[in-house]
């Protein structure tokens, strides 16, 4: 999407953003679970990521904006994801999301408006609420799509926040450079 499908309010909202928290089941993935037996037996969850959002994430990171998740989950496959993503935060096993949103807040010496938020479900609603810019990517709840500031064209887990990442690269002037690191053209 250019700039000129975004409203000139949305641009404002995320023009001002500074960091971009999100959910991972449904955001990072399609929200689908697989468990297989390792060696021992035991069953092992596997999560797939997608490698665009990943770009997106790492754009974040060289430009600055800090990134990080608040999970109601624990999966040492997000532990790993956002490892190698470089993400700063990194909250699991948080069904109640507030108390980590605010604790993230204040380390980052940010205001909730400087933050976006990538929710796709119920337990994410109040930080939805809070944030700056509320994100929805395209299947998520329709309670939740009813609040976002911005629902993504593509669904959780294939693209949504690499979505979310043009959309506030864009807002902030940053998109070209972005595309100049992979040496392609200004669009």
């Amino acid at each position: 999407m250019t700039e000129s499908n975004y409203s000139p309010e949305l641009l404002k909202r995320a023009a001002g953003i500074k960091m971009i928290l999100m959910d991972v089941d449904g955001v990072m993935t399609d929200g689908k679970l697989y468990y297989f037996p390792d060696a021992k037996g035991e069953m092992v969850e596997f999560k797939g990521f997608n490698s665009h959002d990943g770009l997106g994430l790492h754009l974040c990171h060289h430009f600055g904006i800090l990134t990080g998740i608040i999970s109601g989950r624990v999966s040492p496959a997000t532990v790993e994801r956002a490892k190698i993503l470089k993400m700063k935060y990194v909250y699991q096993g948080k069904m109640e999301k507030v108390a980590s949103f605010e604790e993230i807040l204040k380390d980052a010496g940010l205001k909730a408006e400087e933050t976006a938020f990538i929710g796709d479900d119920f337990p994410d609603a109040p930080l939805l609420k809070r944030a700056g810019l509320a994100v929805a990517p395209k299947n998520a709840r329709a309670e939740i799509r009813k609040q976002a500031h911005f629902v993504t064209p593509s669904v959780g887990g294939d693209g949504a926040v690499r979505d979310a990442v043009e959309l506030v690269l864009k807002a902030k002037g940053l998109w070209s450079e972005g595309l100049k690191l992979h040496e392609l053209p200004p669009v």
